[in-house]
């Protein structure tokens, strides 16, 4: 398939993904200077990133309703919550105060996250190609560019207040593109509310997600301060961590995408993982930053195509009427992943040390080798 036609298809949802990787891109490559703002241990930065789950899971929850709600409104609308979002850190000075910003970030960021996921899997029905991973790609290559720029303005001496805003207005640009005339999901939306999922396969997905996203998320949330207190890099250096994350998997993503057409999306899966298990091993045990950046390179390459295929694989097990309900809940539980992942990195950092906690992150990884196994056997009928 023609990455033109995958552009045209795909510039609202991209638009919307790219706006959640601008966010995380930002915060990931910003988290040193986070955490010594209100001065919180290991630890106590792992409980206030747990309440963006809980911030997180009720707007997933809720993800349905806002869809029927504001219909092809709604991404333009919580684009700019999410460009608010960004704010919201500049006011933490303590550890609970940062708590109830990660709480109201997770909760601004997670509606858009879902409603653009469903409407891509929507538009893969409708056109019969697959646009998970390039619309993927598109958060991805927005998280890199968002980590470079902060770590950029992190070594020229920029503190939070001077590079959260310009990335806020980023994320207002993108959401002139997430205008949508008519939304390929209308139907589906306005029958969710009475539709029944498939409970086994969201499950199996879910659980899926949950541990892609905790190798995912750990690693851009934690490789920077890996890199900068672990290996003794230098301010800002660390930021290079997220950003090749990011980087890599969105180049990984785009070859992925043709890659599944021809392979299929579960052996896809499993191969990934595999890379994702290494990758993080290479982190855990690496002697010197350089070493680190190539292990999160590894990482990416193999978390990247595990989200949008899953997610593609559980779209076509569905009806149309089923759609909205069924990613949703998947995504809200593998979203438990996304958010709780940091926090169990921090949690295991406080007893045991970064490299300890990366090995943990590798065995989490390898979770998903039975799981996509279940799910590629399970029927679904509907």
């Amino acid at each position: 398939m023609s990455y033109l036609r995958a552009i045209s298809l795909s510039r609202a949802p991209a638009a919307g993904l790219a706006t959640v990787g601008v966010l995380w891109g930002g915060i990931a490559a910003s988290m040193p200077d986070i955490k010594a703002q209100v001065g919180a241990t290991d630890a106590e930065l792992g409980g206030a990133l747990l309440m963006s789950a809980i911030g997180g899971m009720l707007a997933m929850a809720l993800a349905p309703r806002i869809g029927r709600a504001l219909g092809r409104f709604a991404m333009p609308v919580l684009t700019i919550l999410v460009a608010l979002a960004l704010f919201f850190p500049l006011f933490a000075t303590s550890v609970p105060t940062l708590a109830v910003a990660w709480f109201f970030l997770g909760l601004s960021v997670a509606a858009l996250d879902v409603l653009t996921n469903v409407e891509v899997s929507a538009r893969e029905s409708k056109y019969g190609l697959h646009l998970m991973g390039f619309n993927h790609a598109m958060f991805s290559f927005a998280f890199a560019g968002a980590a470079y720029a902060a770590s950029l303005g992190r070594q020229a001496g920029l503190g939070l207040s001077e590079i959260l805003p310009w990335l806020s207005l980023v994320c207002v640009g993108l959401a002139a593109l997430t205008w949508l005339r008519e939304s390929a999901n209308d139907v589906a939306v306005k029958d969710s509310g009475t539709a029944n999922a498939p409970w086994a396969a969201v499950l199996l997905t879910g659980f899926i997600l949950a541990c892609a996203f905790i190798g995912e998320n750990s690693t851009e949330a934690w490789s920077a301060l890996h890199i900068e207190r672990t290996l003794g890099a230098p301010a800002g250096e660390g930021g290079l961590g997220p950003a090749m994350l990011g980087l890599v998997m969105g180049f990984g993503r785009l070859a992925g995408q043709a890659v599944a057409e021809r392979l299929g999306h579960a052996r896809l899966i499993f191969t990934s993982a595999c890379l994702g298990m290494t990758g993080a091993l290479i982190i855990a045990f690496a002697p010197t930053p350089a070493v680190a950046i190539l292990g999160v390179s590894i990482t990416a390459l193999g978390m990247a195509v595990v989200v949008p295929s899953v997610m593609s694989i559980l779209g076509a097990k569905v009806t149309g009427e089923q759609r909205t309900l069924a990613l949703s809940r998947a995504w809200m539980l593998g979203i438990v992943g996304f958010f709780i992942g940091p926090a169990l990195m921090g949690g295991i950092a406080e007893l045991a040390g970064l490299r300890m906690a990366f090995v943990a992150i590798s065995l989490i990884i390898a979770l998903i080798l039975p799981a996509i196994f279940a799910l590629t056997r399970h029927r679904t009928h509907g």
